[in-house]
């Protein structure tokens, strides 16, 4: 394993403790935590972050989630595990995490309008741009 580049969490503590704010807020939101943890594992497989990858599994084993769920999850689109509203976030969370050739089209944000509230949408959109961001720090300082 690599060391770390930079100990981030000491060096800008009060910044990620910012960005673990949003993210306990978010999972303690109206869109339910078991959601919110499957948008965090989708965006962490996306992004390649293992060490994601390996904290939202185990959160979402221990609330009680299947594991055919987590083992198809990286083909939701297709699974018939997933119900409308997890797969219009799902859809959601990949299109902002692939932003830059997605441009958030329409294609992926209409479903959403069906499923939740704008609140929601706002919240959705937040938790997946905030683990986008811990993914990428982790990434970057190979934690």
């Amino acid at each position: 394993m690599t060391s770390l580049r930079q100990p981030y969490a000491e060096l800008s503590g009060p910044a990620l403790q910012h960005l673990r704010a949003i993210k306990k807020l978010l999972e303690d939101s109206p869109l339910g935590r078991n959601l919110v943890e499957l948008v965090y594992l989708r965006v962490s497989q996306r992004n390649g972050c293992a060490f994601c990858l390996d904290m939202h599994a185990r959160a979402l084993r221990s609330g009680g989630e299947s594991p055919v769920r987590l083992d198809t999850l990286a083909g939701w689109h297709l699974s018939p595990h997933f119900t409308a509203r997890e797969k219009a976030a799902l859809a959601w969370a990949e299109s902002l995490t692939d932003i830059a050739s997605s441009q958030a089209d329409d294609a992926a944000y209409q479903p959403l309008l069906t499923h939740f509230s704008a609140q929601e949408i706002c919240d959705l959109t937040m938790a997946i741009a905030s683990m986008n961001a811990l993914n990428r720090l982790a990434i970057a300082m190979r934690q």
